[in-house]
C-alpha cells in the first residue's frame, strides 16, 4: 500500500500544472540503505531553511527510511530539486517529543 501511495506521489511531480505546485513542497529522495546497500527513492514533503532543506518526517516510528540518516548522517540525493538532480548530506535528529526532523544540507551547484 505505500509502495503504490509513493508511487503516485512522485508521479504527481509530473503532471503538467500540478507538477509545478507539488514540487514547492514535495521531492524525491534518492539513499542508500546503510546495511542492505540498495538503493531506494521516497517523495518526502520538505521545507527550506537556511540554504538548505528541512523534512518533518510524519509518523516517524512508522517509518525507516529516515534512520540512514542518524548520528553523523549520510548522502542524499534530491531528485529534479530546482530543475536538476541536486546531491547533499541530510542528518536525522528526534526531539524529546519523538519528532522526527531530517536537516539537508545541498551541495553547492
Amino acid at each position: 500500500m505505500v509502495g503504490l501511495f509513493n508511487s503516485g506521489a512522485a508521479r504527481l511531480l509530473d503532471v503538467p500544472g500540478i507538477g509545478s505546485l507539488a514540487r514547492r513542497s514535495m521531492v524525491v529522495i534518492s539513499y542508500v540503505g546503510r546495511r542492505s546497500g540498495a538503493t531506494f527513492q521516497t517523495p518526502v514533503n520538505y521545507r527550506r531553511c537556511d540554504g538548505g532543506i528541512v523534512i518533518h518526517v510524519m509518523a516517524p516510528d512508522a517509518k525507516n527510511w529516515w534512520r540512514n540518516f542518524t548520528g553523523a548522517g549520510g548522502p542524499i540525493t534530491l531528485l529534479g530539486f530546482d530543475g536538476a538532480d541536486r546531491t547533499g548530506h541530510a542528518v536525522a535528529r528526534r526531539d524529546d517529543s519523538g519528532r522526527v526532523t531530517v536537516n539537508v544540507t545541498v551541495d553547492s551547484a
